[in-house]
């Protein structure tokens, strides 16, 4: 096995609800660990105790969003990915434009963290400035703590700021601490020659061939496109429109096994949980269902939320199955919802047409990019099909992402039996 060293975080080694562990670093080491034919052994450490362990020999190599220049005596990567250290804080609080105005201030940073360093090298330079190192908890945690005002300022790492404000609108980046710095893997110092080059050769490799911006499209490229309005009438909604068609997503989730935040996730984006919605081009109800469709899936009224709900997730059950074979998850749910958007016809010949581009039909980062494609006439030609908003099944299946993201960071995956029976008692009203 390939022994690895990591950390605890949403970018580096996250566990879900289901057990499923991601993370952009894990998915990048993984693919390395399948690239040796050996299988990837992770060892969640502290930040703190990286150092200690991979010196001691506990792993082969150590990653975790690490600094270029660690203090001992390690070896390094070229650089996966390069970010900064910045300030995040609530809206309403006023905005930090230098370094100057941390004057007197206290900056929270967690334990062992890049941003813990900088703050404590800006002391050298600013004496006033106070620094608190967080123990013991999550970068999702200490946000919290921000938006909740229990602290004023935190210190994060850049890429992190787009997730966080899609889960908690009102804080904003302010101040950059620094420059870009180089994010690396780092292994002992003295590692195995064949490894350490074979590991050198891969980062290196997987910046030019297509894999780490896969990565990080899966993880970065849907998180910019809902607006700070948009998240804050979504997170409106959820507590007060949601709870009334609840219990018709669960139902849905039992009939098909799609996970119901997902099923609801797809309702909001196409109705704004609106049963009596209704488009120019007639599709209707919830989740928004052609006429067609409706019939196919045995729909006798579109405008009745329970029937809507149930039927739109058949019909994505049918566009999962649609999917070729080899086509694996989050892939298959963004290209069967692509599909829900443009119509499996369409779809195909988006498929047909990536194959002539020279493109994965398999992966969403390709077909993000074909999918616009079809609204040209050139190319719907050369797929002899008409031409589609493909663009617009684009900005759809992002903007689900981050609904559904936010979901499941607010909503579990199912209610207690407290909420059921009230969920249960309103419905009957």
């Amino acid at each position: 096995n390939l022994v690895i060293l990591t950390t605890s975080g949403p970018l580096t080694y996250n566990k879900d609800e289901n057990g499923t562990i991601n993370g952009l670093e894990h998915d990048l080491a993984e693919a390395f660990a399948e690239e040796l034919g050996v299988a990837a052994e992770f060892i969640l450490v502290t930040p703190e105790e990286i150092e200690g362990k991979l010196a001691s020999g506990k792993g082969h190599l150590a990653i975790g969003w690490l600094p270029a220049s660690p203090e001992g005596p390690f070896r390094t990567t070229a650089p996966i990915m390069q970010s900064r250290d910045i300030i995040i804080q609530h809206e309403a609080s006023l905005p930090l434009d230098e370094i100057g105005d941390l004057h007197d201030k206290t900056v929270h940073a967690l334990a062992g963290s890049r941003q813990l360093e900088t703050l404590r090298q800006l002391q050298g330079k600013l004496p006033s400035l106070k620094v608190n190192e967080v123990k013991g908890t999550d970068i999702y945690a200490l946000l919290e703590a921000l938006n909740n005002h229990k602290i004023e300022l935190a210190a994060i790492d850049s890429s992190l700021v787009d997730i966080a404000t899609q889960f908690i609108p009102s804080l904003q980046a302010t101040l950059e601490l620094n420059e870009d710095q180089p994010i690396v893997w780092w292994f002992s110092a003295s590692p195995n020659t064949e490894l350490l080059e074979r590991t050198r050769s891969f980062v290196q490799r997987a910046q030019t061939d297509g894999t780490l911006a896969r990565l990080e499209d899966r993880y970065f490229g849907h998180v910019r496109r809902l607006k700070q309005p948009d998240i804050i009438k979504f997170l409106e909604k959820i507590g007060s429109v949601l709870p009334k068609f609840r219990q018709h997503f669960l139902t849905a989730q039992n009939i098909t096994g799609i996970d119901w935040r997902l099923i609801a996730a797809v309702a909001y984006h196409e109705s704004q949980w609106d049963p009596n919605a209704t488009s120019p081009t007639s599709v209707r109800g919830i989740m928004m269902l052609t006429e067609e469709t409706a019939d196919r899936l045995g729909v006798s009224n579109r405008l009745d939320a329970q029937e809507s709900i149930q039927a739109g997730a058949r019909y994505i059950n049918i566009l999962l199955n649609m999917q070729a074979e080899e086509v694996r998850e989050p892939d298959r749910t963004w290209l069967a919802l692509a599909s829900y958007n443009i119509g499996p016809g369409h779809f195909n010949s988006a498929r047909s047409l990536a194959k002539l581009q020279g493109a994965d039909p398999s992966s969403w980062y390709e077909m993000k990019r074909i999918l616009p494609l079809l609204a040209q006439a050139k190319y719907a030609q050369r797929v002899m099909s008409g031409r589609a908003r493909g663009g617009e099944a684009v900005i759809l299946v992002e903007n689900i992402r981050s609904y559904y993201d936010i979901l499941v960071r607010n909503q579990p995956a199912t209610p207690s039996p407290r909420e059921k029976k009230v969920e249960q008692r309103g419905l009957k009203a």
